[in-house]
């Protein structure tokens, strides 16, 4: 096993509208649910414009995942089938667990920049019809950690013998938001055959131990497996997200907004969205 972990894949994404014409990025999506397992997707959110993302995400349904928004910046407002409802807000992040079913909305609010991401986490299949939940984390609640002259926001997992503002229930993912200094250093310590992958908000950096290749905004990197991930940022303070997570190695069967493990339980879950049998709890 080598000691750095080293780029596997480098991705940009693609533009595109989703919900009722809110543009974005999707990062990656079902055509990579083998190279980034068990997160099967990422939307990536810079807008400024209101029109840009004020139409929002009516009311969907979700079954077979979890669902984790982060908010840099920027205010959505959520409500769901089952009465709850509230606002993430700066630096807040909603982990919301659809299990067996749920049908909500999220409308972005002007004025203002929304800048943030959403990543859907597999759920297994022995937990994908578990009951819905929501994990509802503040920004003040999440750690901040002084780790070699950066500074990390611990969102879930553990890091320098501290708990994120969130542990995952089923799958439990390492996630975290890194502001490296320029021209300074970072390391983690990580789980070598764990997925892990980045997303780079703003600056540039090499994020390889020999390479001098500088990636810059905009970006994600999926690395190999390894012991260690290095980070060094060029003339600007670089900002990332971290996740990383064990491989679920499952058959993923998905529909638009429903991932299950087969077919027969896609079609069993449309077939209750049209009999109105969707929701269980």
């Amino acid at each position: 096993m080598q000691e750095y972990r080293t780029i596997a894949r480098v991705v940009t994404g693609m533009e595109t509208t989703d919900g009722a014409g809110v543009r974005l990025v999707r990062v990656f999506g079902n055509r990579d649910v083998v190279d980034f397992d068990p997160f099967l997707m990422m939307d990536a959110f810079d807008n400024t414009k209101p029109e840009q993302y004020i139409k929002g995400f009516p009311w969907h349904p979700h079954r077979g995942i979890e669902t984790i928004t982060y908010l840099i910046e920027g205010n959505v407002e959520h409500g769901d089938s089952l009465g709850n409802k509230g606002n993430i807000y700066d630096g807040d992040c909603q982990w919301m667990t659809a299990g067996s079913g749920i049908i909500h909305q999220e409308m972005p609010q002007p004025p203002g920049k929304m800048l943030g991401v959403q990543i859907w986490l597999n759920l297994p299949a022995k937990d994908k019809m578990t009951a819905p939940a929501y994990g509802d984390i503040v920004a003040a609640n999440v750690p901040h950690i002084d780790d070699q002259g950066c500074e990390v926001r611990l969102i879930a997992g553990r890091h320098k013998g501290r708990d994120g503002a969130f542990t995952g229930r089923y799958i439990k993912p390492l996630f975290m938001d890194v502001k490296v200094p320029p021209q300074k250093t970072w390391e983690l310590d990580t789980v070598a055959e764990q997925t892990l992958y980045t997303y780079t908000f703003s600056g540039s950096g090499s994020f390889e131990a020999d390479s001098k290749k500088v990636h810059g905004s905009k970006v994600t990197l999926l690395f190999k497996p390894g012991k260690k991930l290095r980070v060094s940022a060029g003339a600007d303070e670089l900002r990332f997200i971290v996740l990383s997570a064990p491989p679920l190695k499952e058959s993923v069967a998905w529909g638009g907004p429903i991932v299950m493990n087969t077919q027969a339980e896609l079609d069993l879950a449309f077939r209750e969205l049209e009999s109105g049998t969707f929701i269980r709890t």
